[in-house]
């Protein structure tokens, strides 16, 4: 059970990553990935000053262009963008989602209320649990400002970096609003990442968790892709196999790819 793409890859056009385009569709290449969608972050007003997470995006379509022509014997090259989502910023991320061709947006939550859970201050001073309820508001209160983006990224985020990390955390816990998540997801015909990131950092499932994916089965989510969050070409694809035995868990039988915005069935 190979599942031959991933939709959610770094390159040096984002500030936490030094890896060239060419370095990583060339492993893909290698790794037998046979559609790859680079999908670099453009988190506007990130609170770090000593990280820039937005690029120029007539650079990126002027270097990538040559690329998808260059490998299309090779691998399906997709050009696509991550999306830092803040209610704030609708207008800004509408007028960048039209200013080019992009194939696939990814919407993210990298923030909340200004502060990035990656960061151990964002914890301080309260409960876990709290902190991970506030994480899933903000992603409502973003789907509810703006949802022009075609799939939504590694949802329970928040996760990977709680002091207990998925220890004491389960769906069942937040079931109400991450529910409620998953309809607005499928009334607005926004596909459900799962980012092998999870396994990487050391929680032993997907973002987000295996419950999540099943309940959005069940709700009648349809849309899935499959993205490992690589910014070092070693962890391409990771896990995907794992993530697809997954995906036939809770009963999906393809995964999905993107051309020109528009999702693409693959069997599983």
């Amino acid at each position: 059970m190979k599942v031959l793409s991933d939709y959610h890859v770094h390159t040096s056009f984002s500030g936490d990553c030094k890896i060239v385009a060419e370095v990583m569709i060339e492993e893909a290449i290698q790794k037998g990935i046979r559609h790859l969608c680079l999908t670099d972050h453009m988190d506007y007003d990130y609170i770090d000053s000593a990280v820039c997470f937005e690029f120029d995006t007539a650079e990126y379509f002027r270097r990538l262009l040559p690329m998808k022509e260059k490998y299309a014997d090779q691998i399906d090259l997709a050009i696509g963008i991550e999306l830092g989502l803040q209610p704030y910023l609708s207008k800004k991320h509408h007028n960048l989602v039209f200013s080019h061709s992009f194939d696939f947006i990814l919407g993210s939550v990298h923030l909340v209320h200004c502060k990035d859970p990656y960061y151990p201050a964002y914890f301080q001073g309260r409960e876990e649990e709290d902190a991970y309820q506030e994480y899933f508001q903000c992603v409502l209160q973003n789907l509810e400002a703006y949802s022009n983006f075609d799939v939504f990224g590694h949802l329970d985020y928040v996760v990977r970096y709680g002091p207990n990390q998925n220890t004491y955390y389960s769906y069942q816990k937040y079931q109400e609003i991450i529910d409620e998540i998953l309809r607005s997801l499928i009334k607005k015909d926004i596909g459900l990442e799962v980012n092998t990131g999870g396994y990487k950092y050391g929680l032993g499932v997907p973002n987000p968790c295996p419950e999540i994916i099943c309940r959005y089965r069940e709700l009648g989510g349809k849309i899935i892709t499959l993205g490992s969050d690589a910014h070092d070409p070693a962890f391409l694809s990771y896990e995907f196999e794992r993530a697809a035995t997954l995906l036939k868990s809770c009963g999906f039988s393809s995964y999905y790819i993107f051309h020109n915005r528009k999702p693409e069935e693959i069997g599983l």
